[in-house]
């Protein structure tokens, strides 16, 4: 009666948390470090702008997305990446980038690759509606270890030329979530190549790009085109739940080739969610501002400072590069979170929960994810307490 393919899936990451820790009192004053949801303050101006708007909730949104909003979009791709876009085929605003990260695969994903199964490559850890996009289409996901060894971002090149053949797509997340990692124009460069050798399509999910220390990352489509790559060789997914602090705004955007946004635009009109008319309207303004994604970026570069000063001489520290997550080398990550909240107060993630075994070994196992999202000095207070009892 009921189908298979999601049959053997585990419960989800915050569900499986929950039976994990809820049973057991938290030994202190909670600190809550486990979603990625950020708290610093949003625009002041969104909710006067969606209420002078209002009367829009009583139309149907435009499909596509208002010319004002893909144009602004358009701009900001241009100022940020030196990349031209076209606003009328080559960007769409999606109800939340996970929409995107899902469609992509039902909208551009073949049903067979060189007459096989399709594969989709992704990073392990991971965020894990790409695997769920994958099985929907009946392609194989593909997990590739993202470990200290390879720098947290997966080695794809060293995948069989058997399996390489048989690829249609590769999803990369960077700065990477939960190791904030950055990859690089180098590492950029490498996998275009790859996916233009072996001719499949790159979904890179760049959520987390505003948030860094130092030099801004380096985006996909900015070195696809300075390749001269294939111009539907790239995808790309970009919010403004992270670089503008509205993570329930639902607003974000996918951009690349006008064939890709196409079919993408083409399912979206059999099967999407557009975002309401208000906040299409909002999230034109909040594209086109930088202001607060400076001051953003400013607040999140003090909590770097703070992680790394709490975590200075613990053996394999490694703060993040970009984004808002730490991840803590541990024994056992689960034991480790359930250790911190039964005498800390302090809730974590198990870095497996973000992970899948692949030849019995899970590369998130070792790790506990902590989001840096609390006020500074609740966060500060959280990372003393973490630290004393996990590192002690």
């Amino acid at each position: 009666m009921f189908p298979e393919r999601f049959s053997n899936l585990p419960a989800y990451a915050f569900p499986r948390l929950r039976a994990l820790l809820d049973h057991h009192q938290p030994g202190g004053d909670v600190v809550h470090m486990t979603i990625g949801e950020p708290k610093h303050a949003f625009p002041a101006w969104v909710p006067g702008l969606i209420a002078d708007n209002a009367s829009g909730f009583n139309d149907y949104p435009p499909n596509d997305g208002t010319p004002g909003l893909r144009g602004a979009i358009s701009r900001w791709i241009e100022r940020r990446y030196g990349v031209a876009s076209d606003p009328d085929t080559q960007v769409m605003p999606l109800n939340g980038t996970r929409e995107g990260l899902y469609n992509v695969c039902m909208a551009l994903v073949p049903e067979k690759v060189r007459g096989e199964q399709p594969l989709i490559l992704l990073p392990n850890p991971f965020y894990q509606v790409y695997m769920i996009g994958a099985i929907s289409v009946n392609a194989r996901p593909v997990m590739v270890a993202a470990t200290r060894e390879n720098g947290f971002l997966p080695d794809f090149s060293g995948l069989p030329t058997d399996m390489l053949n048989r690829v249609a797509a590769a999803y990369i997340c960077s700065p990477s979530n939960p190791q904030g990692a950055v990859a690089d124009r180098a590492y950029l460069r490498e996998l275009i190549g790859l996916a233009e050798h072996f001719d499949f399509q790159i979904f890179a999910d760049e959520c987390y790009s505003e948030i860094y220390r130092d030099d801004p990352p380096p985006g996909a489509l900015e070195v696809a085109a300075e390749m001269g790559a294939h111009p539907e060789r790239v995808v790309v997914f970009h919010s403004l739940s992270k670089r503008s602090n509205l993570p329930g705004l639902r607003s974000g955007f996918v951009a690349g080739g006008p064939e890709s946004i196409r079919r993408l635009k083409q399912l979206r009109a059999y099967a999407g969610a557009p975002i309401p008319l208000p906040l299409q309207i909002a999230s034109e303004k909040v594209w086109d501002d930088e202001e607060h994604v400076i001051e953003n970026r400013r607040l999140y570069q003090e909590k770097y400072a703070v992680a790394d000063q709490v975590m200075a001489g613990i053996q394999g520290y490694q703060g993040p590069q970009a984004g808002f997550f730490l991840w803590l080398p541990v024994d056992d990550g689960e034991e480790t979170a359930l250790k911190a909240w039964k005498e800390t107060g302090v809730r974590v993630l198990p870095g497996a929960y973000l992970a899948r075994d692949v030849n019995g070994i899970n590369p998130g196992k070792g790790y506990v994810r902590v989001a840096m999202v609390a006020p500074k000095d609740e966060m500060e207070h959280g990372l003393i307490r973490l630290r004393d009892c996990i590192y002690s």
